[in-house]
């Protein structure tokens, strides 16, 4: 939309959304299927996982993973982006396993990387599973919390 600026060497993955005013600062990397509202600012070398929504007026300053929907100030987990899932015919078992798994991460109470080694145990492996698990153990700046 209008005055949506991605800055250098940005990637931004295909099928995404950007309001009116997002800017992406340098090294950005931006997943597949994100929707990212008007006004948002995305601070430099910060990772945005696939299938993700950010509310808008916001700031992002920390790793947003995988299939979240992120809002507030500053920046914190809002739960699954369901809508935005099922939309793309993610079946309830495969959201319940997304659910669940951030669950583990947001909710449990272990630190993060007692919740990782949790999830790879816990969880079968699927593509949702690995996706997550690899976005978290790649995680330069650190994910958001809620």
């Amino acid at each position: 939309m209008a005055y949506v600026h991605v800055a250098h060497d940005c990637r931004v993955g295909d099928r995404c959304i950007f309001a009116n005013v997002v800017t992406l600062a340098g090294h950005v990397t931006v997943g597949e299927w994100v929707t990212i509202g008007g006004l948002t600012a995305i601070h430099q070398f910060v990772h945005v996982g696939s299938h993700s929504m950010v509310g808008g007026g916001f700031r992002v300053t920390k790793d947003l993973p995988p299939y979240v929907l992120a809002g507030r100030e500053p920046m914190r987990y809002e739960g699954v982006n369901i809508i935005g899932l099922r939309r793309r015919g993610f079946t309830g078992d495969k959201l319940a396993t997304i659910e669940n798994a951030y669950r583990v991460l947001y909710s449990s109470g272990l630190i993060f990387s007692d919740a990782i080694k949790k999830i790879e145990s816990d969880f079968p492996q699927s593509e949702e599973i690995t996706t997550i698990l690899s976005f978290l153990k790649n995680s330069s700046r650190g994910i958001i919390r809620s």
